[in-house]
């Protein structure tokens, strides 16, 4: 592990995009090394306690966190976009979040996972971070969405709850990608609360596992 930088203020960017307005909320690390640029999910946004923890854990470790919400969230609505649009949007915002100079990261979590795993190629990010990635639709295995994560050609790190309705970790299948086990945890990372390790343990579990991997990346 590298040691810990200072952290500057978090800052707000929003830019145009086909689907309308969207908007990067920056964890800015001193020096930088590194852009982790992470989607929200199709019913949630950026609060996902997931996205908080890497934004909070991160920078010290020289990764600026950019926590992208997609138009139609910055809009209010209720229902997400369809993948197309979702990926129009990620297109749209990638000069923002390359900008800065050093490489870029794709991620998100859930429905983000899945445009970075679809887009990253494409748009030349370094590697991909899947958090909750949606293999398939709750008890609907055979509605896999496998052939996104394996296709996504780029170094990828899947972290995934241990009771996720959306894809246990054992019933992915075997790949090139990495795969990291959050126990007890649901597709929201939340574990019960009599769990050992309980929740604050289970975010440092996902905020270190993505930070060793990272800094394996681009030491």
């Amino acid at each position: 592990m590298t040691p810990s930088a200072p952290r500057t203020a978090p800052r707000t960017e929003t830019v145009d995009t086909p689907a309308g307005e969207a908007r990067i909320t920056w964890h800015p690390a001193r020096s930088a090394r590194l852009v982790l640029a992470l989607g929200h999910g199709a019913g949630g946004g950026i609060e996902a306690r997931d996205l908080q923890a890497l934004a909070a854990a991160l920078p010290a470790r020289g990764i600026t966190v950019a926590l992208v919400e997609q138009p139609w969230r910055v809009a209010g609505k209720k229902v997400a976009a369809a993948p197309k649009v979702l990926d129009e949007g990620w297109r749209a915002l990638w000069p923002a979040l390359a900008e800065p100079g050093p490489p870029v990261v794709a991620g998100g979590r859930s429905a983000g996972a899945r445009v970075a795993c679809r887009t990253g190629a494409e748009l030349g990010a370094h590697a991909v971070l899947a958090l909750g990635f949606p293999l398939h639709p709750p008890g609907r295995p055979e509605k896999s969405r496998a052939d996104e994560l394996t296709g996504a050609g780029l170094p990828t790190l899947v972290v995934q709850g241990a009771r996720d309705p959306f894809g246990r970790p054992e019933e992915f299948p075997e790949g090139t990608y990495e795969l990291v086990e959050v126990p007890f945890g649901d597709h929201g990372f939340a574990v019960p609360k009599k769990a050992e390790p309980g929740q604050e343990a289970a975010l440092e579990l996902i905020a270190g596992a993505v930070g060793d991997w990272l800094e394996r990346l681009v030491p």
